[in-house]
């Protein structure tokens, strides 16, 4: 997988990095939103969710140019952070730990945590975080698979010379001549990564699938 044109397992490290990165942000930053919206009473908090599902409805491309300028006014165009920092956060991962959360936890757990004198944090750390477990794993797996195949802002944002792995595997197929053995090596290769992960979080899937199947 040396072509010349194509630095293929530079383009696999970074889209391994940037989507592990990717994943574990978004599941620290939606737990604690959940946790919040479904747990924690504070004036506005209702409508505050109705606003973050809402913009699942908006289209990505419509913040693609204001986006790209702003990257470019940091300086940040062509690094990997770039595809990372925009990820961090969800909106679809927010709605589904509030829904878990809200579910999972009973109020009269967190009320006997406090009466115990526990502070919220720690009551979020020894009962939330436990409970959100099976939810942040599959949340945490799905949010790992979208990144990995995210190919339309990493294609604007990221120099060829250093690219993720769908837009390397896009620019084997960009050459008048495709040869098509390396083209489909290199697609297999880039399932591996994902067998793996589905292998090892397989457990932690089935197991949130089921309580929420149970809880429904």
């Amino acid at each position: 997988m040396n072509d010349p044109a194509v630095n293929f397992w530079p383009a696999l490290w970074n889209s391994t990095y940037s989507s592990a990165l990717i994943a574990a942000a978004v599941v620290v930053t939606s737990t604690l939103a959940g946790w919040a919206f479904s747990k924690l009473k504070f004036p506005g908090s209702k409508a505050l969710l109705v606003f973050v599902v809402a913009t699942m409805a908006v289209p990505t491309q419509l913040g693609v140019v204001p986006l790209y300028i702003l990257f470019s006014d940091f300086g940040w165009t062509g690094q990997i952070g770039a595809i990372i920092i925009p990820a961090i956060t969800s909106a679809f991962g927010v709605f589904w730990m509030t829904q878990y959360l809200r579910q999972a936890v009973p109020d009269e757990l967190i009320e006997a945590a406090r009466v115990d004198g526990a502070s919220m944090i720690r009551t979020f750390w020894t009962v939330g975080v436990v409970a959100a477990r099976p939810a942040a794993a599959m949340l945490g797996l799905f949010t790992f698979v979208t990144a990995w195949n995210n190919f339309f802002w990493p294609f604007i944002v990221l120099d060829r010379r250093d690219p993720t792995l769908p837009v390397a595997l896009s620019l084997l197929q960009s050459n008048h001549f495709v040869d098509y053995s390396i083209v489909l090596a290199g697609v297999l290769l880039s399932t591996i990564p994902l067998l793996l992960l589905f292998v090892v979080a397989g457990k932690q899937l089935v197991s949130g699938i089921m309580q929420g199947a149970v809880k429904g």
